[in-house]
């Protein structure tokens, strides 16, 4: 057995921990969307494939049985690429989603389908505080006009797609204390995130339930039709089985 687990979540970093303790034979790979990322302890491809031929190479060339997709919710090119290739290979596939957040008590969310709803219920005059990355910058352009306020892990090598754009450089973790004190700091009126899920992420939701902040909040994309898990120890219990 040889399995590619597809990493860039805390969840794929305790699961290459987990192969490791069990002694199962497993590479990494990372997209590269994040300089310097923490290592994992398992060897680590990074960077892209070169579209499905790559990867379908790339399987083939490493000899891999098995395949473990722990990349984030939002990364669907990546994971239904994944999907359809295992598919067609007959190649047995995990894909690990942490449940998504649900609205309680004291939260102000609205829940919109795609980046470019934002605009639609924003006022012109807002402070917009974005933490949903970089690679999908420009599809907030609608935002122009108002003060919009990117989070980056790394400092940025391009200028801001649209005017009245800034970023703000910081490493997570982020606690609820932080979060409330950098939002008042900004002056931040409305928040927008993906639902990622996830509990260590939750912090600023928490914070903007607090500071009675309103949330813009993007629905995940489709999932493809494919084996589904929850939690780390599930995908290991998945491997031990096959």
């Amino acid at each position: 057995m040889k399995v590619l687990l597809l990493a860039g979540t805390r969840e794929a970093k305790k699961i290459a921990w987990g192969l490791v303790g069990q002694g199962v034979s497993a590479i990494a790979t990372l997209a590269g969307a994040t300089r310097d990322p923490e290592p994992l302890p398992l060897p680590t491809r990074v960077g892209g494939f070169g579209g499905a031929e790559g990867f379908t190479a790339f399987v083939q060339e490493v000899g891999i049985t098995a395949v473990i997709d722990a990349t984030h919710p939002f990364a669907s090119r990546i994971t239904d690429r994944t999907a359809a290739i295992c598919a067609a290979r007959g190649l047995p596939y995990l894909q690990v989603l942490r449940p998504a957040w649900q609205a309680g008590k004291g939260d102000h969310w609205t829940d919109i389908p795609n980046p470019q709803a934002a605009a639609d219920i924003i006022p012109a005059t807002a402070t917009v505080f974005l933490a949903t990355g970089r690679q999908t910058l420009a599809q907030f352009a609608g935002l122009e006009g108002r003060r919009v306020i990117c989070r980056q892990i790394d400092p940025p090598t391009a200028p801001f797609p649209f005017e009245g754009g800034e970023f703000v450089i910081s490493r997570p973790p982020f606690s609820v204390a932080r979060e409330e004190a950098l939002f008042l700091a900004l002056g931040v009126d409305w928040l927008v995130v993906k639902n990622a899920g996830g509990a260590a992420s939750a912090t600023k939701l928490t914070a903007a339930r607090n500071l009675g902040i309103p949330v813009a909040m993007i629905a995940r994309p489709p999932m493809p039709h494919a084996s589904r898990v929850q939690t780390p120890a599930e995908a290991l219990a998945w491997v031990v089985a096959l």
